[in-house]
């Protein structure tokens, strides 16, 4: 009596939540939670609670938050004894963490724009932009001062012709032009294992991350550990990448570096330093705390990048990740130094292994076993127009043994295995057939078409030689990730 039930929304695991006021009509309350089960459909979820009939036949448990305010899927004690992965500050070089610097991946705030699979189109929308945008600073340069108050009354919005952000509506205020620079065109990482041409230049990208200092040039040499943000609703993973990365290649992504970049003129550099050709001096990402804790655990022969790739092994543990879920989506990771010194060479060398795997998945040789099902008489039409996809799919949903890849290309007998790697909630494969199909924007009307990148690359067959070097890349991963050491955490 006196009660309220809130049950969870239709697409999230249900569960059924009672609050019940104190006798005495204090603030005091004591709150009771009954789980019902994950996944199912409102119609499921409904019957179930309308059969409960009463709230007092259902099996009530009594909540406690914890210290950090958890009521439910409560953060596990052990947790909290590992070393944070994150620094308390960027570029402190005195931290007690795996690395000193950390960061998110580029927010662009108008993809449309700044993404695209055909370097020719991305230079032809920049343009367009840009052109558009120094119209508008112009007109405003030409209005008297009582015009200039707002802004916001006097840009055009049309979305064909531009996209606004807070950091342009700025530039504008100033009277600030943007000219195209041709040095700031990149291959960026959109989503995982899909990677397209962008335009990486603070005057279009609303937040740019730390991705300069990552990598400065186009031929500065990195790689980056990209894990999940705080307060995503996704199994945590993990993905390395070799170039700048985007915010959503995890769910507001976190990017930890191997190196970073300062420029000479910046710092006080070595004689070794200044005579060091570049403009820029590389450090390490990994600090020297977590270094010197290795070293003394392991032996002095362990070096930083051993422990940069034994971040990403362990990261992959499924026992590390099971255990510690609820703390994964709450907060950034915390990692144990193992025990043995062989576990320790055992999960840097599969960190090592994967990293290669991910980062030049493209090169990987087709899986052993997969059927490429086509015409013989192939040759007849245009190469690029046979390879050519519109949106790749399932026959059925759940039969996915089976990629149809255009009118003319099957691909059959995909091993189950190879959709158990999944980042950033989705298998490496669904990754590749949601990405890489035909899409139009349509407040923009802008195209981003896949089949450009294969010409532009010359190579018709590349969206199809992809898909055939993920599922081995995923097959690799899953027996890679299942020959990992176990781990026990009292």
């Amino acid at each position: 009596e006196g009660g309220k039930i809130f049950g969870s929304g239709s697409r999230t695991p249900i569960s059924i939540t009672l609050l019940i006021k104190h006798p005495d009509n204090s603030d005091k309350a004591k709150v009771y939670y009954h789980d019902i089960g994950d996944y199912l459909s409102q119609k499921e979820k409904l019957d179930i609670i309308a059969n409960f009939k009463s709230i007092n036949k259902i099996d009530w448990k009594k909540l406690k938050p914890n210290e950090h305010g958890d009521w439910i899927n409560k953060r596990n004690d052990v947790f909290d004894t590992f070393i944070e992965v994150n620094p308390d500050k960027k570029f402190n070089h005195k931290a007690i963490s795996y690395f000193i610097i950390n960061g998110p991946g580029i927010l662009s705030s108008r993809d449309v724009w700044v993404y695209n699979y055909s370097k020719r189109k991305l230079d032809d929308n920049i343009s367009k932009m840009l052109g558009f945008y120094n119209e508008q600073v112009k007109s405003y340069e030409n209005l008297n001062s009582n015009d200039k108050k707002d802004i916001t009354k006097i840009i055009d919005n049309n979305p064909t012709k531009i996209s606004w952000t807070r950091s342009l509506k700025k530039d504008l205020s100033n009277k600030k032009k943007h000219n195209k620079n041709v040095q700031s065109y990149r291959i960026g990482n959109y989503r995982p294992f899909c990677r397209q041409n962008l335009y990486y230049d603070k005057s279009l990208i609303e937040s740019p991350g730390l991705n300069i200092q990552y990598f400065p040039e186009k031929n500065s040499v990195n790689r980056i550990i990209s894990i999940p943000g705080i307060g995503g609703t996704k199994d945590f993973s993990c993905l390395i990448t070799d170039s700048v990365t985007d915010y959503q290649v995890m769910f507001n992504n976190q990017c930890f570096p191997l190196y970073y970049y300062e420029e000479k003129e910046q710092v006080q550099g070595s004689l070794f330093d200044a005579a060091s050709e570049s403009k820029y001096i590389r450090r390490d990402g990994v600090s020297d705390f977590i270094w010197e804790r290795a070293k003394k655990q392991y032996g002095k022969s362990v070096t930083k990048e051993d422990i940069f790739y034994y971040v990403y092994g362990i990261l992959h543990s499924p026992d590390y990740r099971e255990t510690f879920a609820n703390d994964l989506k709450k907060i950034l990771p915390r990692i144990p130094l193992v025990d043995k010194p062989k576990d320790f060479k055992a999960f840097s060398d599969a960190g090592r292994k994967l990293a290669e795997l991910h980062i030049n998945y493209e090169s990987v040789e087709a899986y052993n076993g997969v059927e490429v099902q086509m015409p013989e008489d192939k040759l007849k039409m245009d190469a690029y127009e046979f390879y050519s996809v519109t949106k790749l799919r399932f026959p059925k949903k759940d039969q996915k043994e089976t990629i149809v890849y255009n009118s003319r290309i099957k691909i059959n007998n995909i091993p189950e295995k190879a959709y158990q790697y999944v980042v950033n909630g989705k298998s490496a494969i669904e990754w590749i057939m949601d990405r890489y199909q035909v899409k139009v924007d349509k407040k923009s009307g802008i195209k981003n078409d896949p089949n450009d990148w294969s010409k532009e690359v010359e190579n018709p067959r590349y969206i199809l030689d992809l898909l055939l070097s993920l599922i081995n890349v995923s097959v690799q991963t899953v027996d890679i990730v299942n020959e990992l050491p176990k781990l026990k955490f009292e």
